[in-house]
């Protein structure tokens, strides 16, 4: 088994080329395939982390967001309270005031007939009374016929 260098030199200047036309069309191709797939796995991996940065952000925007609308639907709550109970108690016045106006005008009926009762019964009894003298004038005999009189008098009008 010997060594022949023409064979030796010939599988040495074989593989050189070998090692050549790899490194040309097959190793520099999957470095530089591998170097971009590594490149974009890169960004990629940057990418997904500024989304989830962002998405972060809008997160506690939206919280914001909700937390502001949260206070402004509690005050619009409130004032539409407010204001309801304002119409209520605003309503409720006019009611007591329109009750009052209402009570005020029955006692002045009121009031307006009981006089006018009064009058009538004032001028009953006057003419009652008239009546009675017109009687006692009448039949004056004597005071014992005028005590008669009166008593029988009196007992008609009840």
């Amino acid at each position: 088994m010997g060594l022949n260098i023409k064979i030796l030199i010939a599988q040495l200047i074989n593989f050189a080329v070998l090692v050549l036309i790899l490194w040309k069309f097959g190793y520099k191709p999957i470095l530089k395939f591998l170097n971009d797939r590594k490149d974009k796995i890169e960004r990629g991996v940057l990418d997904a982390e500024k989304a989830t940065a962002r998405l972060e952000e809008i997160s506690d925007k939206e919280k914001e967001i909700i937390k502001k609308a949260k206070k402004e639907a509690l005050i619009i709550l409130e004032k539409a309270k407010k204001q309801g109970d304002e119409n209520r108690k605003e309503i409720i016045d006019e009611a007591k005031e329109e009750i009052g106006q209402l009570i005020n005008q029955e006692k002045a009926e009121i009031q307006i007939e009981k006089r006018e009762t009064l009058k009538e019964i004032k001028r009953e009894v006057a003419d009652l009374v008239i009546r009675a003298v017109e009687r006692i004038i009448r039949e004056k005999i004597d005071n014992k016929k005028d005590k008669d009189l009166i008593k029988k008098i009196v007992k008609d009008l009840k």
